[in-house]
């Protein structure tokens, strides 16, 4: 049931796993139930729904603020065992419950809120079986980092919030405690990440606990208060602020980093893959089905990976041969080479994502009818995550708009930075990728909170890296080196099938997996290396994005080839995107459903 993770989207939350065959429109019409009955199971459901909801907003305060829901600020999150237990009983009586609830002659929609609730519940209770829970830190998704971001992602605006605020900073050394309880239990069950991932780990919480006063990350929120806080309680909040940072976060990141380094680091294991833990090959196998939200197996993936790699790479080829090179290395070699084409300052490359998302702006309502409210405001990595940081990420805004969605650029080792590279990624995280997708999803009135932030990653990351394509048909990417670069992203996403499979399937060892990079990516230096690592601390996730964008552009295609002169762009991006996040089948399904109703002139076809 626990929200995995606080805050960044490569983060999964609310991931569902592929239970059976998609149920998602389909009604049992031999079961009869009088108005009355059926409007008290609708109740019912319903209730359940926003039951467990809120349930996971109380377990979970650091997420509730992540969503924009205030009530628990001055709460930080139980990492204990004996919290992990309670929430796997919750998670096993909410779906007893679930399960009870006969939905015969329900709307579709609320079919399918079931269906996925009884997913999702039944992926808590598979993870909570793996124990994936006692391998809390790793150099990407560690829970160390989720607290380090706590600052970003508060709401400083009143007292109250500064003091709630302040109360949470209270807290952390009881939370690092936790994690420190957490990580031995998975060392005596030999669930340990690899040595060179705990000794990046080490050096993250070094450099967090190094900081001190207000250049601390957690000291951003007093660096400039609003003029609703009194200057009393500025003075008296500032100061009392400072004093934690100083005398409770600082020296439980220092104890957490000595712990790693003296006792974790030394007990991680050797082999990089997930296959060298206890039952490593289910628990891939389980990683796969999560991510993906499909059935394919480790072998299906890994062949498909190599056969989008080539793909990617005749186009890549052809655009460098239109330049005048023989082949797509010997253009990538130029690009990389030319001073021109490299950042002078960290100001270069975040005017540069400003400017393409910008440009992308006007051009929205030619491919969309829905388009978010949420503002998109573009923001610096932190210097404690520059190092294993990927070049951009995003992090959704609340509901209500007080926080807007941000695009995080990592402008770290800028002068190593190519800004043709920059285009494909703007538009993947901004617009009309991970904001518009994801603040549309927030803003869907219809749909109950937990799938208005449900994260399936596949679709989540496979409409991102669509996204992309979009900007290539709206007219852009016209310097031919950022359209080189931005096929050299499918590859980069195509090699991810290849790589991911590849270590905790077939085994290979990190020093295949660099080579393989150098052989298909534009990858170099530390970016090459953060994108190795990350696969091996984050199994089966890199997987999502080409298999997420294949479905997509097969249903697409599907729409096109049934619906001839009916279909119409605008109406079908606004099919992909009006139910939310879903898992691959039952986005299928639903789109299937689609075309049926614009065949028979029911359903939307010419854009809303």
């Amino acid at each position: 049931m626990r929200f995995k993770s606080f805050g960044f989207i490569v983060a999964t939350v609310c991931s569902v796993l592929v239970w059976g065959s998609a149920t998602y429109g389909q009604t049992d019409a031999r079961r009869t139930s009088t108005p009355a009955a059926l409007d008290e199971r609708r109740e019912a459901l319903k209730k359940l729904i926003a039951e467990e909801w809120e349930y996971e907003l109380h377990e979970s305060p650091l997420t509730a603020t992540v969503f924009g829901d205030y009530r628990y600020n001055d709460k930080v999150d139980d990492f204990s065992l004996a919290e992990v237990m309670r929430q796997d009983k919750a998670s096993r009586d909410f779906l007893t419950r679930l399960d009870a609830i006969d939905t015969a002659g329900f709307p579709e929609q609320e079919q399918l809120n079931k269906t996925l609730l009884a997913r999702k519940l039944r992926q808590d209770i598979e993870d909570d079986e793996l124990k994936d829970y006692e391998m809390p830190l790793d150099q990407f998704t560690g829970v160390h980092l989720s607290l380090a971001q706590i600052p970003s992602g508060v709401p400083a605006d009143t007292s109250k919030h500064y003091e709630d605020y302040l109360a949470r900073l209270h807290q952390m050394p009881r939370a690092i405690d936790q994690i420190i309880e957490v990580a031995r239990l998975g060392e005596k069950d030999k669930l340990m990440p690899p040595k060179f991932v705990l000794e990046l780990v080490a050096k993250q919480c070094d450099s967090i606990a190094a900081a001190a006063g207000e250049a601390s990350a957690f000291a951003a929120p007093i660096l400039k208060f609003p003029a609703a806080v009194s200057p009393e309680d500025q003075k008296r909040l500032h100061d009392a602020i400072v004093k934690a940072i100083d005398t409770e976060v600082r020296p439980a990141y220092a104890k957490l980093s000595q712990f790693v380094r003296e006792e974790y680091e030394p007990n991680g294991r050797d082999d990089p893959g997930l296959w060298a833990l206890p039952d490593g090959d289910a628990r891939y196998r389980a990683a796969v089905r999560e991510m993906t939200t499909t059935d394919m197996t480790p072998e299906q993936i890994h062949e498909l990976g190599m056969a989008q790699v080539k793909d990617s790479e005749a186009q890549m080829t052809a655009i460098a041969k239109q330049q005048g090179f023989p082949d797509w290395k010997s253009y990538a070699v130029s690009i990389q080479s030319d001073p021109k084409q490299k950042a002078t300052s960290r100001d270069e490359i975040m005017n540069a994502y400003r400017h393409y998302i910008a440009q992308m702006q006007p051009k929205l309502p030619q491919l969309f009818g829905l388009l978010p409210k949420s503002k998109l405001e573009v923001v610096p990595v932190e210097a404690f995550r520059e190092k294993e940081a990927a070049a951009a990420s995003y992090f959704e805004g609340t509901p209500d708009g007080s926080r807007p969605g941000r695009v995080y650029v990592n402008t770290g080792d800028f002068e190593h930075r190519e800004l043709p590279e920059i285009e494909a990624i703007a538009y993947h995280e901004g617009v009309p990728g991970h904001h518009l997708q994801l603040s549309i999803q927030q803003e869907l009135p219809e749909l109950p909170p937990f799938r208005q932030h449900a994260s399936y990653t596949a679709y989540i990351e496979g409409w991102a890296l669509y996204a992309e394509r979009l900007g290539k048909e709206i007219g852009f990417y016209q310097d031919p080196a950022s359209d080189f670069e931005r096929l050299a992203s499918e590859q980069l996403r195509a090699s991810r099938l290849v790589e991911d499979t590849g270590v905790h399937y077939k085994r290979w060892t990190r020093d295949q997996m660099v080579q393989f990079f150098k052989d298909h990516s534009l990858e170099t230096g530390d970016d090459l290396q953060a994108e190795v690592d990350r696969y091996i601390s984050y199994p089966g996730q890199a997987l999502s994005y080409k298999i997420g964008q294949l479905k997509i552009l097969e249903l697409r295609k599907r729409a096109q080839d049934q619906l001839g002169d009916k279909f119409d762009l605008k109406a079908f991006h606004d099919e992909m995107l009006s139910g939310g996040a879903l898992p691959l089948d039952v986005l299928d399904a639903r789109t299937n459903s689609w075309i049926a109703g614009v065949k028979a002139g029911t359903a939307n076809g010419g854009g809303r």
